[in-house]
């Protein structure tokens, strides 16, 4: 692994064709790096992944496919963002989230092994800390899992944390807020600011689950790729959040008036899984790695409207 803390000549990316996992991809490109995208297209498009790039189709839980496409691209990194990422999922169907979760990362570290490169593994923050943890959350705090998505990224940890000490190869954990920004999926039950972009942009009537008042860590997802490249190499575990706590209400607010709407939104309480509040804290981050969040929540959402409405028109 190259000594500066930045990736060296080639790379991979699980889930380099989904929303977080394709601004990476593009970031590598920038910098000179040779990128290998492992997707299964459960959620992620072909269309997010830059040309340059190579797109391997493959399931994460298939060991000896997995392989083959690392051992032939023998990278000095591999940042690990392919992962079962719905809590609703995780409720219905515990199994498949575990497979993908747990397996999938148990066999990305095997493959990474093998080549000594540092992995960088992305976990969640609020689905990790649970409800009762102190805000802005920290590190150190206790994991207490809501879902068996959240069970299921603090099993890959101690996967990531076990291989790190073994190997003496310096892997990294990022836990990331609730991340937005172009290119996020307006379909599903994650991705508030997506979804509520793609009812406004229709004119159509939000829910605001939970009545408005959960509260998440809000960050832009340029702001979370110069995280994840900061942290190659660094060998701890760090969120990847702003420390600010926003309300749910407050997001579909700063939407709207971008929008120009003024919808009336429906009231619904949490789905089984979901938190009441979340905040993180970014210190560690910071003092690490030298990283903060710079992008402010109401100008990253306003400008994110105007990227998503654009791509929604542009495939209508």
């Amino acid at each position: 692994m190259p000594s500066s803390g930045r990736p060296g000549a080639s790379a991979v990316v699980t889930g380099g064709a989904g929303f977080i996992g394709s601004h990476v991809v593009d970031a590598l490109l920038a910098d000179g790096v040779s990128v290998v995208v492992v997707d299964d297209l459960s959620t992620g498009l072909a269309d997010n992944v830059a040309g340059e790039a190579e797109l391997q189709v493959l399931d994460l839980s298939r060991r000896a496919q997995l392989d083959r496409v690392i051992d032939a691209a023998k990278p000095s990194v591999i940042f690990h963002l392919g992962a079962q990422a719905s809590v609703v999922v995780s409720v219905e169907n515990p199994e498949r989230d575990c497979d993908v979760n747990v397996h999938g990362t148990l066999n990305v570290l095997e493959a990474a092994r093998r080549h000594g490169a540092a992995v960088v593994f992305t976990s969640t923050g609020g689905a990790m800390y649970g409800n009762d943890a102190l805000r802005p959350t920290t590190e150190d705090s206790i994991p207490a899992p809501q879902s068996p998505y959240g069970a299921s990224k603090w099993a890959a940890e101690a996967y990531v944390n076990t291989w790190r000490g073994s190997h003496r190869v310096e892997h990294s954990i990022c836990r990331l807020g609730n991340v937005y920004g172009p290119r996020q999926n307006p379909h599903g039950e994650a991705g508030v600011v997506a979804i509520f972009s793609h009812l406004l942009w229709r004119g159509e009537r939000p829910t605001l689950f939970g009545r408005g008042t959960p509260t998440r860590d809000y960050v832009h997802v340029d702001d979370v790729v110069h995280g994840l490249l900061a942290a190659v190499g660094s060998g701890g575990t760090f969120n990847v959040s702003t420390g600010v706590e926003t309300p749910v209400s407050r997001v579909l607010e700063v939407l709207q008036d971008e929008a120009g709407t003024a919808i009336e939104p429906g009231l619904a309480p949490l789905r089984p899984g979901e938190l009441e509040r979340s905040c993180l804290s970014p210190e560690r981050a910071h003092e690490a790695l030298g990283w903060r969040a710079e992008i402010h929540l109401e100008q990253g959402l306003r400008q994110t409207y105007r990227a998503l409405t654009a791509t929604f028109a542009a495939a209508d």
